[in-house]
């Protein structure tokens, strides 16, 4: 096939499936994931039902596509306060801010993630590496400022034995407490600021 022809088609095709995406994010937001019809999605989209299907075979690998939008996001959130910070401990601090403010400027986003486990098996193989993909550079990126952290002695070598396992740990507590403040429609702020500095002070040197 000829090399310009061949680009544009995958072009078109790449618009189509964002587009899709698109429709998908704004239905399910105006009228949740479980009410939204595939009808719903491919009028939102100005698709027919069948060429809705070519892209993706069901809802869940549209929720899916959604979630790995989500995924990058949040990748990129963490790659930009890496930038942001000299130390490791700044660093581990600076995520946990990014993944507060992802919380509040991207709900929908946030809790496609917050989802996931429970969608990723009903998924395509490629689509599930995708995900898998992003979630693994999440935690990787939190392990490298670990890693620093422990180098340029900012944190306390005692309290993380396992760089990985601490990292599960400090997003699995941050996330857990910002479930909770939602759903006891708590103040979050404070509390959020609070538990960071709790987080940051368990694993610093003292």
């Amino acid at each position: 096939m000829n090399e310009p022809l061949k680009s544009r088609r995958e072009k078109e095709k790449q618009a189509r499936y964002d587009a899709i995406l698109d429709a998908a994010e704004a239905v399910f937001s105006e009228k949740g994931y479980d009410r939204t019809s595939m009808d719903d999605i491919a009028r939102t989209a100005s698709l027919s039902r069948a060429l809705l299907y070519v892209y993706f075979k069901d809802k869940a690998a549209i929720q899916m596509g959604i979630m790995q939008r989500a995924g990058k996001n949040l990748v990129e959130r963490f790659k930009a306060s890496h930038r942001s910070t000299d130390t490791g401990l700044a660093q581990i601090r600076a995520m946990g801010d990014a993944y507060y403010q992802f919380y509040r400027e991207e709900p929908d986003y946030f809790a496609a993630l917050t989802k996931a486990s429970t969608v990723i098996a009903d998924v395509d193989e490629s689509q599930a590496c995708a995900m898998l993909g992003s979630r693994d550079e999440l935690i990787g990126l939190m392990v490298a400022a670990l890693q620093k952290g422990l180098e340029d002695g900012t944190m306390n070598k005692e309290r993380i034995s396992d760089p990985t396992q601490t990292a599960l740990y400090l997003r699995g507590a941050l996330h857990g407490v910002i479930m909770l403040c939602e759903g006891e429609s708590m103040p979050s702020d404070t509390l959020i600021q609070h538990t960071m500095d709790m987080l940051s002070h368990s694993i610093a040197k003292q």
